[in-house]
């Protein structure tokens, strides 16, 4: 289907373009959207009386997402999840807990601008895309931890999905490892 495109659309073409398009895209994403129009003779004629007028939008559109997106710049986002001894999430977070957890921050930005290939199913600290306009992208790093102090620590540089034993617990270990191997050892020698 042959589409006239009302603004920039990913790689497809910029506004005013008249592509080719799957049909199903048209009908499910594009048209609904307003994102285009058919491109029939008719439609081709309201395009170029409307044309400035829609570059007028889609520049106030541009500068509005980069608004927001100059404070968003390397934003820390922290999400809280219960999670395994080994940072394996028991759930996962997806651009739903991201765009809440922005929104709750102060930022307006919708689930769909969120861009992840598949959810966060570990604790860590991930860089997440955001499309806040065709033309503004802005990427944020998304603190998923199991609590608070953690997220700090994890903010600080630690590594927390390593597992970390401290000197006080190696030195109780290996007491009791000396204990039971003495014992062993005397019982081993009366056998005898």
């Amino acid at each position: 289907m042959k589409v006239i495109l009302l603004e920039r659309v990913g790689r497809s073409g910029h506004i005013g373009d008249e592509i080719s398009v799957k049909d199903g895209f048209a009908r499910n994403f594009l048209l609904p959207q307003g994102k285009a129009l058919r491109a029939t003779e008719a439609n081709r004629k309201r395009f170029e009386r409307d044309r400035a007028d829609i570059e007028k939008r889609n520049q106030e559109r541009r500068e509005a997402a980069a608004g927001v997106a100059s404070g968003l710049n390397g934003h820390i986002v922290t999400v809280i999840r219960q999670a395994g001894e080994t940072g394996q999430l028991y759930g996962s977070v997806s651009s739903r807990d991201v765009a809440e957890a922005l929104s709750a921050a102060g930022f307006s930005v919708a689930r769909s601008q969120v861009v992840l290939a598949d959810p966060i199913k570990a604790v860590g600290v991930h860089t997440v895309p955001l499309h806040l306009h065709a033309e503004v992208e802005v990427t944020i790093q998304v603190n998923v931890a199991r609590s608070e102090d953690e997220a700090a620590r994890q903010q600080a540089g630690e590594d927390l999905t390593a597992i970390n034993y401290d000197d006080a617990a190696n030195d109780a270990f290996a007491a009791i490892q000396a204990e039971v191997g003495s014992a062993a050892a005397d019982g081993l020698g009366d056998d005898e």
